[in-house]
């Protein structure tokens, strides 16, 4: 037998709590786990597909697994995984990321929520599970996810998951949700520093901000200390123009100064964004607060980074991993299967092969010695 496929997964996950009673198993832990990692590889998106997967795969998966008792039922995996405590999951995943990969140190961490919006059960009055993220821009990893409790939201949840990361040096960005200052001292704390998006959550603050940017563009920013940067970039026939302002001026901190408990505040930044199309031009104007040195061509860097969770992996776990499609429901199983979609997720971006992620996941279906890369490539 070769454990090749499965020994960094086996170390990592060998020791996940095993939900089920002692001496009632016909299935290894381990081999229900490993099996539904490759299917979700390989684009199994139900139970029912996992299933199939293993009956399919099965000589192959015998090369690393035991498997004593066959391929279990697409009713096991359901139940086992629903079963199945999904912070221990979590926590494993989390380790998991943090040994296997190249986790760039000092890179921005991007948190941000996403609904899954076909796990709501109206008849039992259960909501739509809502998770929040952390995203490595620079590595294009998922690090770990962190579920809304029922009745919460995304505050007391930032902090949970914060908690789990490995956050030294690098720079949080969260949108305006997570703008509070307890989470802006957790950070700091951390040997970290943040960006935080402005709004109306804290309108006091806001306000002061908006007006006293208003008071120095009505100056022209004469005898105001700031930095400035623009950047162009056409594409998809619209022009797209981000300007960006920094300040440090001391005079702007003390009207902020009434707002206490901002750890480390170092900056206030506006960023315009202009959207130039065929027939109209779009325009908004969004402002921040950061522990960071007021560098606009920096800052402006780590707000666009930010926007990658979006697009690189909400949007790939939509569009292509189908989330908002999935119907999972009881216990934790819709966390648990998100994180198999995660972990899928890191392996099909971290493959070097020049392929969209959807072509991977299909040629891993076909191909074995390509899913045997996919799981052995880290």
């Amino acid at each position: 037998m070769n454990d090749e496929p499965v020994s960094s997964l086996e170390s990592h996950f060998g020791d996940l709590p095993d939900p089920r009673v002692v001496g009632r198993c016909d299935h290894k832990l381990m081999d229900i786990v490993i099996i539904a990692i490759c299917a979700v590889l390989c684009g199994a998106e139900t139970w029912e597909e996992v299933e199939v997967f293993g009956e399919t795969k099965e000589a192959w998966l015998r090369q690393f697994l035991q498997l004593p008792c066959g391929i279990p039922a697409h009713d096991t995996f359901r139940r086992v995984f629903s079963l199945l405590d999904s912070h221990a999951f979590q926590e494993r995943f989390m380790g998991w990321v943090e040994s296997v990969f190249q986790v760039t140190r000092g890179q921005v961490i991007a948190i941000d929520g996403k609904t899954l919006r076909g796990s709501h059960d109206r008849a039992n009055g259960k909501k739509a599970l809502h998770l929040v993220s952390a995203w490595a821009t620079a590595n294009g990893l998922s690090l770990g996810q962190q579920a809304v409790a029922d009745k919460s939201n995304e505050i007391v949840a930032i902090p949970e998951l914060l908690e789990q990361l490995y956050l030294r040096g690098c720079i949080v960005t969260i949108d305006a949700m997570g703008c509070q200052s307890d989470i802006a001292r957790q950070i700091v704390e951390r040997k970290a520093d943040y960006v935080l998006a402005l709004k109306g959550n804290q309108p006091r603050l806001h306000q002061d901000v908006v007006e006293w940017f208003e008071w120095a563009q009505q100056r022209d920013f004469r005898d105001v200390p700031h930095s400035y940067h623009e950047t162009v970039n056409k594409a998809h026939g619209r022009i797209e123009v981000r300007r960006c302002w920094a300040l440090s001026d001391q005079r702007a901190f003390e009207v902020l100064g009434h707002h206490d408990g901002w750890s480390k505040l170092g900056s206030i930044v506006m960023v315009q964004r202009e959207r130039r199309l065929a027939d109209q031009v779009q325009r908004e104007t969004a402002y921040f607060i950061s522990s960071l040195a007021p560098d606009a061509e920096h800052l402006l860097s780590c707000v666009r980074s930010h926007w990658r969770i979006e697009n690189s992996q909400h949007w790939t776990l939509d569009i292509t991993l189908r989330e908002d499609d999935s119907r999972l429901r009881v216990g934790d199983g819709a966390q648990n299967f998100a994180i198999l979609r995660r972990m899928a997720l890191n392996l099909l971006r971290h493959h070097p092969a020049k392929a969209s992620l959807k072509r991977k996941r299909f040629r891993a279906a076909l191909d074995d010695s390509f899913l045997l890369e996919l799981l052995t490539q880290v």
